[in-house]
């Protein structure tokens, strides 16, 4: 059977990646930490690596609400703890009284440093507080070169997993039903759209599948996909039911409070 046909073209190289995690940790009998996953890639790993195998595995991201997360591979022998994904949490200390940091401004800086998305996890944000998940391996290097963001200086703060803020999202779970999985038909049936203003928001740059621009209104969506319209907020393809009597898709849509 061929294992790609159930994905997309551009996935293959993260399954194969996925496929060669799992080979190692057979082989080697050792464990096998990734970076940050987001949700999609989370979904791909579950569905390669499966249950019930001589492999394990368990994500994690920093807290259990989190939605990008580390995967740790694992033989079925080990015992596995949260110290064990190597995540450090950093507090940005910052002139709360004279500036407002944003979420894009906290990202950017931090894609600055030359260092892969998969080095940092969620951005926590709650009363004027700004917290950060990022890969233990790299957490010096961000802490030695982190010295301003936006017009703001800022000091990095490493803190126990403790003190994280509540930064939980809530999302509200609908079902629905739709033509087909085409990402202009979902986002119709998602924010209650025409299909032409769903077609015209692609168009013009203005939605992103797994946080990567799509200007392709046929692009087939998928379960995991997390979907960003802006102006109207976030949703994810929480689950895909399968099809109605009259050949429509059910799907299961998270979507942002």
């Amino acid at each position: 059977m061929n294992i790609y046909q159930h994905f997309r073209l551009e996935e293959r190289e993260y399954i194969d990646q996925v496929l060669q995690w799992k080979d190692q940790v057979e082989s080697q009998y050792a464990p096998k930490l990734t970076d940050f996953l987001d949700p999609r890639e989370q979904h791909i790993l579950k569905l390669l690596i499966g249950e019930n195998n001589e492999v394990k595995y368990q994500l994690f991201g920093g807290s259990l609400a989190g939605e990008r997360k580390r995967a740790l591979l694992y033989p079925d022998y080990l015992m596995v703890s949260e110290e064990d994904f190597q995540i450090a949490l950093f507090e940005i200390q910052y002139p709360s009284k004279f500036v407002t940091l944003e979420h894009r401004q906290v990202l950017g800086t931090l894609m600055s440093l030359g260092l892969k998305r998969g080095k940092f996890g969620d951005i926590l944000m709650k009363d004027g507080k700004v917290q950060f998940f990022a890969a233990k391996e790299v957490s010096s290097y961000i802490q030695n070169n982190v010295e301003s963001i936006g017009k703001a200086g800022v000091r990095l703060d490493e803190i126990s997993s403790d003190e994280q803020i509540s930064n939980r999202e809530l999302w509200e779970e609908n079902d629905l039903t739709v033509s087909s999985l085409r990402l202009d038909t979902v986002i119709s049936g998602v924010y209650h759209l025409s299909r032409q203003k769903s077609q015209a928001l692609i168009q013009h740059g203005l939605v992103k599948v797994n946080w990567t621009l799509t200007e392709n209104p046929s692009f087939d969506c998928d379960e995991g996909d997390m979907l960003s319209v802006r102006g109207y907020g976030r949703a994810k393809i929480v689950g895909i039911e399968g099809k109605t009597k009259k050949d429509k898709w059910r799907i299961i849509v998270g979507k942002q409070k």
